[in-house]
C-alpha cells in the first residue's frame, strides 16, 4: 500500500472550475494540524476536504469532523478511503459550503471549530459566511491566498485595508500563523498562501449595540475608495442629506473629506454610535 501522502496525489485530477489546489506536503500538513491544536473533545467543520490531506490526520485528533465538499467525485473517493482505513468519525457531505446551512453542524457546547484549505475563488464569500455565523464558531484555521490574508490583517491607511479587514477583526482576533509557498500544492498556484487563525471567542474588545448598523457603516465607507467618506456614505444612507451626514462625521471626530481606509475600528464604532443617535 502506498504511504498516505503519496496516495493522495493519485486521487482525482484537480478541476480548474472549482479552483482546486491540493495540499501535498506532509510537513506543511503537520504544521497546520499543530497550529490548529484541536482537542479530542472538539467537533470541527472542514471546508473543502478535497483529497483528505487534512481530514485524515485531523480525524485522529478530534471527536468528530464534518467535511463539506462540492466535488462529488472527491467525496466518493474520500469515503472509500475512510472506510478502508477504519475512520468512522468523519461525516462527509457533498454540498457547496456557500449554500450549506451551518445549523446542520452538531455541537455539544454550541460552538465548533473550522479548518480548511480554501479555494481561492471563494475565499471572500466563505469569510463573510463565517462572520455571519460567528455565534456558533470557536476558532477557524484557514489557508488563504496571501493577498486575502494580508487584507484580513491590514492596518488603517494601507491599500489592502478595507471592509473585510474591519469586519473580520471586529468579530474575531486574527493572526497570520504560517507562510506557505506555492510549491507545496498540486497544481501549483500562481501565488503563495498564508495560514490564518480567526478566534471568534476573542472579538474586538469595544462593541457596538448595533452590529447591523456597524456593518452598513463600514461597507458604505469603503464603497467608493476614491471618494471621500462623506460621498461614499451618502449612497448607503440616502435618507440623510449632506448637511446632516457632514454633522455626524464632525461630531464623530472624523474629517468629512477623509477616506474610509484611514479610519480605525474604534473610529468606525464612534461613527456608528453617532449615526444611531441621529437616525433613531
Amino acid at each position: 500500500m502506498l504511504p498516505f501522502f503519496a496516495e493522495i496525489r493519485l486521487i482525482n485530477r484537480p478541476k480548474k472550475s472549482l479552483g482546486q489546489h491540493f495540499l501535498t506536503d506532509a510537513k506543511t500538513i503537520e504544521k497546520i494540524i499543530s497550529i490548529a491544536g484541536f482537542s479530542s473533545s472538539d467537533q470541527v467543520l472542514e471546508i473543502g476536504p478535497g483529497r483528505g490531506a487534512l481530514t485524515i490526520p485531523l480525524a485522529e485528533k478530534v471527536k468528530a469532523v464534518v467535511a463539506v465538499e462540492k466535488d462529488e467525485d472527491l467525496v466518493r473517493r474520500l469515503e472509500e478511503r475512510l472506510v478502508r482505513e477504519g475512520i468512522n468519525n468523519v461525516n462527509l457531505i457533498a454540498d457547496d459550503i456557500l449554500r450549506w446551512n451551518f445549523k446542520e453542524m452538531p455541537s455539544v457546547s454550541g460552538r465548533f471549530h473550522v479548518i480548511g484549505n480554501l479555494p481561492y475563488n471563494i475565499s471572500k464569500p466563505v469569510l463573510e459566511k463565517l462572520v455571519n455565523n460567528r455565534e456558533r464558531l470557536g476558532r477557524a484555521v484557514l489557508m488563504l491566498q496571501k493577498e486575502v490574508a494580508n487584507r484580513v490583517a491590514a492596518a488603517p491607511g494601507g491599500k489592502e485595508y478595507g471592509a473585510m479587514s474591519v469586519l473580520i477583526r471586529y468579530h474575531a482576533r486574527a493572526a497570520s500563523m504560517l507562510q506557505v509557498g506555492k510549491e507545496v500544492f498540486s497544481p501549483r498556484p500562481a501565488v503563495d498562501s498564508t495560514v490564518v487563525e480567526l478566534d471568534f471567542e476573542r472579538p474586538w474588545p469595544l462593541r457596538s449595540s448595533r452590529d447591523e448598523l456597524f456593518t452598513r457603516v463600514v461597507k458604505g465607507s469603503f464603497s467608493h475608495r476614491r471618494k471621500t467618506i462623506l460621498n461614499s456614505l451618502r449612497g448607503y444612507f440616502p435618507a440623510m442629506d449632506r448637511e446632516v451626514l457632514t454633522s455626524v462625521l464632525e461630531r464623530s471626530g472624523i474629517d468629512p473629506s477623509a477616506r474610509g481606509e484611514t479610519l480605525s475600528i474604534n473610529e468606525f464604532l464612534t461613527l456608528t454610535a453617532i449615526m444611531d443617535l441621529t437616525i433613531s
